[in-house]
């Protein structure tokens, strides 16, 4: 669906960032009996994107920020590029508890604060709603409460991707689901639209299928398929026909083969592989290479111990021949449901 683009922007993570929001992990029952090695990971998240970008990380205390900064210290992260802000929060997932950085007709930023209800599934996220008003007190930045027809909007950072010219990919999976997760109840996709339309200035919306097997989230679009320029997304394919994945990654595929740019062009369309499944204590995890973070200095990419990392590594850094393609590992991580692109938030300038 087309629509007029309305006064708001919503930036591309590729374009140039003020800095990267995180949340140091706290909530050892995300990575329930493999906490331990989880902190030193996201040290080294940090330590990279610390080279040419501000990080932004929220803490608990001032003794858990005593404990980050030993890990920042030790991993050799640029210390006087990173920031703490206390607030007590239950699981800082910042791309999805996190507001939207938007810019509006002037190019000034603002927040646009969607509800989270801990995707429809969990009930611990009161502390992490207050997560935007947070950064609106501390940035000193205007805030705007996402409504529509009367009602708070549910929506989360990862169930959208975006390539900052006015188009939106997300999944009917995550949004359009009247069962499982219900994020807006009876909402259609001309409402969803109308929304995204409002407030993250998208004149055009790319519905996909399914997300991933073993996604928590029910659909979350960057698990699948992601910008990295204007006009060119990079989508996850599955080659083992016996997998979960298969059949749904390859509809996804050609719906993307069918979708049109917000200028009625055709998409570029580079597949990424996807590594094998993992599994740990009985449950598969939503272990995908498109979950990467696109920092200033670095394109961060989850790896899994499998050959395709080498695979995928090597196609993202083809379109990204720019800035350094960097694999974290993320066998431990991915236990909390999660990597790279779901912890952090880019704030662009």
């Amino acid at each position: 669906m087309k629509k007029e683009k309305t006064k708001f922007r919503l930036p591309a993570e590729f374009e140039y960032h003020e800095a990267t929001w995180i949340g140091w992990p706290n909530n050892k029952q995300d990575w329930p009996g493999k906490f331990q090695p989880i902190p030193w990971v996201y040290g080294e998240i940090v330590r990279y994107i610390s080279r040419a970008e501000k990080v932004i990380i929220i803490v608990q205390s001032i003794t858990h920020q005593k404990k980050a900064e030993q890990v920042l210290k030790a991993v050799d992260a640029v210390l006087n590029n990173v920031e703490f802000f206390k607030l007590e929060t239950d699981r800082n997932w910042l791309r999805d508890a996190g507001p939207q950085f938007v810019k509006n007709e002037k190019n000034e930023t603002l927040l646009i604060n969607f509800k989270f209800n801990g995707w429809a599934k969990y009930d611990n996220y009161k502390l992490d709603s207050k997560i935007p008003k947070m950064i609106s007190d501390k940035l000193n930045l205007d805030i705007l409460k996402a409504e529509y027809k009367s009602r708070e909007v549910v929506l989360e950072g990862g169930s959208v991707d975006y390539n900052g010219l006015g188009t939106i990919i997300t999944t009917e999976e995550c949004l359009m689901d009247s069962e499982t997760q219900v994020r807006n109840k009876n909402f259609t996709k001309k409402d969803y639209e109308e929304v995204f339309s409002k407030y993250l200035g998208a004149s055009n919306v790319v519905w996909l299928n399914k997300g991933i097997a073993g996604d928590d989230t029910h659909g979350h679009v960057d698990d699948l398929t992601r910008f990295v320029n204007h006009n060119t997304v990079v989508t996850v394919i599955e080659t083992r026909p016996n997998d979960l994945n298969y059949l749904p990654l390859m509809e996804n595929r050609e719906i993307l083969e069918g979708a049109m740019l917000e200028d009625g062009s055709r998409l570029d369309i580079i597949e990424l592989p996807m590594p094998a499944p993992v599994i740990f204590k009985g449950e598969r995890l939503p272990a995908s290479y498109a979950n990467f973070y696109i920092s200033n200095y670095a394109v961060l990419v989850p790896t899994f111990n499998d050959p395709n990392d080498r695979i995928a590594l090597g196609i993202l850094s083809e379109l990204f021949s720019d800035k350094p393609v960097i694999g974290i590992h993320a066998v431990d991580l991915v236990w909390g449901l999660g990597t790279l692109h779901c912890l952090t938030h880019e704030q662009i300038l």
